[in-house]
């Protein structure tokens, strides 16, 4: 499948749930602006990060395990360093997740070959959600 059918599936309605897992307070760091992205264009993101409350005044969840509703229900985008993003992939697996948006440089080969023994859908390799993501109809409405 193309990167752009990968991006197109990613986003397969407006009233899809995000998740933003590494999204952080700061924003200067790529974590808030791609939270910030999903926001901006109308999207529902929850951020998910152990050590916040909340982030853009978006109540954050300590794990994909704790999303509100059904995880499975989530596609997800990954911003954390690569030595944590193989056990982010092992949690989305273990929860259904099947759609995963690894961001730049946030991959390594081992979580890699792991989302591809489990079956996971993945971007990677480059595309970046602030560049590369379909902005919603429902825009800053």
């Amino acid at each position: 499948m193309s990167t752009a059918s990968l991006i197109q599936a990613f986003f397969p309605a407006a009233e899809q749930k995000f998740a933003v897992v590494g999204a952080s307070s700061n924003r200067a760091k790529f974590g808030n602006k791609v939270l910030r992205w999903y926001i901006d264009n109308g999207y529902t993101a929850v951020p998910v990060n152990p050590k916040e409350d909340t982030i853009e005044s978006v109540a954050c969840v300590r794990s994909l395990s704790a999303l509100p509703g059904s995880p499975s229900e989530y596609h997800v985008s990954i911003i954390t360093p690569p030595s944590v993003t193989q056990s982010v992939l092992e949690e989305a697996h273990k929860n259904g997740i099947k759609r995963v948006w690894l961001q730049p440089d946030v991959e390594s080969p081992e979580a890699l070959a792991y989302a591809q023994k489990v079956g996971l859908l993945i971007l990677a390799g480059g595309p970046c959600v602030l560049v590369d993501g379909i902005s919603s109809n429902r825009a800053k409405l």
